[in-house]
């Protein structure tokens, strides 16, 4: 499952393509399990809007959206309407929201119209400047969703956001757990965005075993694991994120911080500081990688 790295990647590399396009038109297929919002629902409501921003929150990528062409005055209503690409200051204030959850297997392309289709392809968005944003997932644990902020509330994640949370409330949220420190990390509603394999990379940064009790561990180690998490969840984004199985990015290619794993899915291999094999357990149903010597 792509986790915040692949995420953020994904999300930048579309702001960076659709930010101030217009949909002229959407498509989506007949498979229910996508749609968090009725399709037709979210055709209507997604049809005519600029794209102000795209960003992440969490796991989830989120498309900002101006009010519908119908909505606007005068000259922007017609410029929309012979769907020509509109100026990017149109408002400043986001009507509506798009919100893309990429599951396991899910894909968040930009491409042209002409382009293959490819299997398992669940929502085509024709946009004015004439690319084409599709979402793509074979397996079908991805949910799109749309919400009308006339009348919904904005999408916010679920947990704190690991990038910037502060030593005092990271300490907060793991002080009074009971479980493991691995099955906590990957808790969403404690932090939105960690997954498997950037909570055993962080674990084996800050030199903690991911079956030691949340609750036993000192203020000290609790900021040595903040540092880490924040460490390499920024270099993995740098890197593009992980390839690992179904990820690519916005242009359909892979990332490579999966060349600087130091013990996830390594079992067996020397680790890179000390030699010793690496091992695996189970931990919250989730395989686990560590280093028995430099993790205590």
């Amino acid at each position: 499952m792509p986790e915040l790295p692949e995420v953020e990647t994904i999300a930048r590399g579309v702001d960076k393509r659709v930010r101030g396009d217009r949909i002229v038109q959407a498509w989506f297929g007949s498979h229910r399990e996508p749609f968090k919002t009725p399709p037709s629902r979210q055709a209507k409501g997604l049809e005519g809007r600029a794209v102000l921003a795209v960003h992440r929150t969490g796991k989830h990528i989120v498309f900002e959206l101006g009010p519908q062409a119908s909505d606007l005055p005068g000259a922007l209503h017609h410029a929309a309407a012979r769907k020509t690409a509109p100026r990017t200051n149109e408002t400043s204030t986001s009507d509506a929201q798009w919100i893309v959850h990429l599951g396991m297997t899910g894909r968040l392309l930009v491409t042209t119209p002409d382009s293959s289709v490819a299997p398992h392809t669940h929502a085509r968005l024709n946009l004015a400047s004439g690319r084409e944003l599709r979402f793509v997932d074979p397996r079908r644990f991805g949910r799109l969703e749309f919400r009308n902020l006339r009348q919904a509330a904005a999408f916010h994640g679920p947990g704190a956001e690991p990038l910037t949370i502060g030593a005092r409330e990271f300490a907060s949220l793991f002080h009074a757990r009971r479980l493991p420190i691995k099955a906590a990390l990957l808790n969403q509603t404690l932090l939105a965005g960690v997954g498997n394999i950037y909570a055993d990379e962080s674990l084996f940064q800050a030199g903690i075993r991911p079956r030691r009790r949340a609750n036993r561990l000192t203020a000290q180690e609790l900021d040595r694991l903040r540092l880490a998490l924040r460490q390499v969840l920024s270099h993995a984004i740098r890197l593009g994120g992980s390839s690992v199985s179904d990820y690519v990015d916005a242009d359909g290619e892979r990332g490579f911080f999966q060349l600087e794993h130091c013990v996830y899915q390594l079992t067996g291999q020397p680790c890179r500081r000390c030699q010793t094999p690496i091992r695996r357990l189970v931990l919250a149903g989730r395989g686990t990688h560590y280093c028995p010597k430099c993790q205590r």
